[in-house]
């Protein structure tokens, strides 16, 4: 019984990739592209690509022209995911989507804050490396160093990351390196199918990661 139970286990993961590949494509138009997987090799789990090192084991293209790989038709979702089924879900952004990429423990504080001003918030998502991402609308990537500079911040001196043309993110349920999958903190539904725009919510976010950069400091004394 246990045999028959690990046997089916990829066999669920992989559908469970495949509908989520697709369900981003057909209800949010999210271009999505395959990216490398976990594979087992010698007791351990590696890279599909290969690489010992690999700094993104599991959630990185495969090809180094991912960008016009990457397709916002559920036909073609279905078609790639059932031929490359544990492939892992990236996103592309500077598309419909642009992300701010904070520390986990600097997102929550925003989040929390973002919350009792009642600010519309987008779909936003925690990742293994203990990494939150919220969804914006495109554009972000350009603006952000500007709007971080009237708020009274170094844009160098804070964890903020804004991820823009040429960049992309990996989506629940990529399982990243061994150490778990990304996940939603905040899931796309019907509500936040309309984006903020970054300058709604990059007062909160550079406030929790000042205080973050200000604590790491502090602990460094």
């Amino acid at each position: 019984m246990g045999v028959t139970e690990a046997a089916q286990i990829p066999k669920q993961r992989g559908e469970q990739l495949l509908d989520s590949a697709v369900r981003y494509a057909e209800e949010r138009h999210w271009d999505v592209f395959p990216g490398t997987w976990l594979e087992a090799v010698e007791g351990a789990e590696r890279c599909s690509c290969g690489a010992a090192d690999c700094a993104a084991p599991g959630a990185h293209p495969a090809r180094p022209d991912w960008a016009t790989q990457a397709t916002g038709s559920a036909v073609a979702a279905r078609r790639i995911w059932g031929k490359q089924p544990k492939a892992s879900i990236l996103l592309p952004t500077g598309r419909t989507f642009d992300v701010l990429d904070v520390p986990e423990s600097a997102g929550f504080l925003a989040l929390a804050r973002m919350e009792r001003m009642e600010l519309t918030l987008g779909p936003v998502t925690c990742t293994p490396d203990r990494r939150m991402m919220f969804f914006v609308l495109p554009g972000a990537a350009a603006k952000v160093p500007d709007l971080v500079r009237k708020l009274g911040w170094v844009p160098s001196s804070l964890d903020l990351v804004a991820r823009g043309e040429g960049h992309y993110v990996a989506a629940p349920p990529t399982r990243v390196g061994g150490s778990g999958a990304v996940q939603w903190a905040r899931r796309p539904t019907p509500a936040n199918r309309w984006l903020p725009d970054a300058e709604e919510l990059i007062s909160p976010l550079a406030y929790a990661c000042g205080r973050e950069a200000a604590a790491a400091r502090a602990r460094r004394s």
